[in-house]
């Protein structure tokens, strides 16, 4: 496959108050044509600082990048209006109203005014286009500015979460709308939190964390190398649940409970919990290993897993001894 974007050991600092902080610290990321491609990372992990470095808003110290086929910023100029973006929040002129907005932008970028009533069309707002945009939900904001994203037709879509202020529906919408453009031979590069809608929705993706990155891949290939760790177990109708799960905590096991049956999150030698159980004469019906979900995967990678008893701290991306070795072992 052709390779869209190409990002090369990219590298940005910042100095501050508490000396230099490396945003990006060697950053590599490749996105193929036709995909969409998610772009992971949790807060202030660098992703906003790559997009908006790959679109010649900030100036990069080191490192390579390309957009179809042409060295960047270098080139640009000559590639931007192949491009459309969204990164962070766009700001319109409240008094204007979307139709108007789109048709100003149209204007700027040499797009015949036509082409505005089909993206308000794409993104479900023909019906409210002529209403000022300080009347807007922020929902309905989120939709203009990915209508002005696709106003040039582009070829490559960047979109920093987008689903930012939608309903259930909308973001099912934009889920809808996100394939059928990859399906039409557009490329989109989607930046989200919503780690469910990636998995739904992208072919591939890219994890990034304190400004390097930690995994790439197909959406599949992510997930087989990662194994959860967590293990479903059921016991014989009767037992005492609460009773088997305070055996296997004493051990150091993780163990949630749920109605008919519990699950120990950290079970790297899961024979260790059908020992400990037989030896008080209680019996394992099932065992069954539980699959890993990119959620798992991204707070695996980014050691932003939640820590019972502790508060993390934006930017503290670092594990806790307690969970990087598994139980049993």
């Amino acid at each position: 496959m052709t390779a869209v974007l190409e990002i090369s050991g990219l590298r940005k600092t910042y100095r501050g108050r508490k000396g230099v902080r490396n945003a990006l610290d060697g950053f590599d990321m490749v996105v193929e044509a036709g995909q969409v491609h998610g772009f992971l990372g949790p807060n202030g992990s660098g992703k906003t600082t790559t997009l908006r470095t790959l679109l010649g808003l900030i100036k990069p110290n080191e490192g390579r990048m390309s957009i179809l086929g042409r060295e960047v910023p270098k080139h640009l100029p000559e590639v931007a209006r192949e491009v459309g973006a969204i990164v962070e929040s766009p700001q319109f002129f409240g008094n204007f109203t979307a139709e108007t907005t789109l048709s100003l932008l149209a204007d700027a970028g040499g797009v015949n005014r036509n082409r505005v009533y089909s993206v308000l069309d794409l993104v479900g707002l023909r019906d409210r286009s002529k209403e000022r945009v300080k009347t807007y939900s922020l929902g309905m904001k989120q939709r203009l500015a990915v209508a002005s994203a696709l106003l040039k037709e582009p070829k490559l879509l960047i979109l920093d979460e987008p689903a930012n202020g939608l309903d259930p529906g909308g973001i099912r919408e934009m889920r809808t709308l996100m394939r059928d453009l990859s399906a039409a031979g557009m490329t989109v590069l989607l930046s989200s939190h919503i780690l469910g809608e990636i998995q739904l929705i992208c072919d591939s993706v890219t994890i990034i964390s304190a400004g390097k990155r930690v995994t790439s891949g197909s959406v599949a290939e992510v997930l087989a190398r990662h194994k959860s760790g967590a293990v479903k177990v059921r016991l014989e109708p009767g037992v005492d649940m609460m009773g088997a799960a305070q055996i296997l905590r004493a051990a150091g096991a993780a163990v949630t409970l749920d109605t008919d049956h519990f699950t120990v999150g950290n079970a790297s030698n899961p024979a260790q919990i059908t020992k400990l159980l037989a030896q008080q004469e209680i019996y394992v019906t099932e065992l069954t290993p539980v699959a890993a979900d990119l959620e798992d995967v991204f707070l695996e990678l980014t050691g932003t897993a939640p820590v019972e008893g502790q508060n993390r701290q934006v930017d503290e991306t670092a594990m806790s001894a307690a969970g990087k070795g598994g139980w049993g072992q």
